[in-house]
């Protein structure tokens, strides 16, 4: 069973950007793809468990950014 969960990142502004979200997100545990959409700082979160939203909010600011929602 798959979770599909999307917040809304700010702060991005190119393609290093989107790299080290999706980076950062990958390494949580269970998380199987990141897809991030830059125009709209939408980041789809795909993991094998329930992640928790400050598991996501901790990666994302490891990486320089915010979430949002």
């Amino acid at each position: 069973m798959s979770e599909s969960t999307t917040y809304t990142v700010t702060g991005m502004t190119c393609g290093h950007c989107v790299q080290s979200v999706r980076d950062e997100v990958g390494r949580i545990d269970g998380v199987t793809s990141v897809k991030v959409d830059l125009p709209t700082g939408a980041v789809t979160v795909e993991s094998i468990r329930d992640l928790a939203e400050a598991e996501v909010r901790a990666a994302v600011e490891e990486a320089g950014y915010e979430l949002t929602a």
